[in-house]
């Protein structure tokens, strides 16, 4: 009989131990949960503002300077003529304004 109830008992106790460790681990997993929200927000909050496609503004800023260069040397041959073309260019771009972008919500 006593080896009966020694195996109850341990039953009983096991039991105790597992219903207490799943209850820290309920009550712990609300607050990691919290915990986790927060580093979220957190990292969303240092993204900032957030991009709204019926409004948007900005500035651009272009310019363009172009210089082209082109040669053309001809050197006449008794069997004919021989040309020679060197062409270079410089291009450098910029246009300055201010970019403004609204629409409305269909209804």
């Amino acid at each position: 009989m006593t080896m009966i109830m020694q195996k109850g008992q341990t039953t009983i106790e096991y039991s105790v131990l597992i219903i207490v460790l799943l209850g820290a681990l309920l009550t712990t997993s609300v607050y990691i949960k919290r915990g986790i929200q927060g580093r979220w927000k957190a990292a969303v909050d240092d993204l900032g503002d957030q991009y709204d496609p019926l409004y948007a503004s900005g500035q651009k800023t272009q310019s363009l300077d172009s210089i082209e260069k082109t040669k053309v040397l001809t050197t006449q041959f008794p069997n004919g003529l021989i040309t020679v073309r060197h062409d270079s260019s410089f291009v450098n771009e910029t246009v300055t304004g201010v970019l403004k972008i609204e629409a409305q919500q269909a209804r």
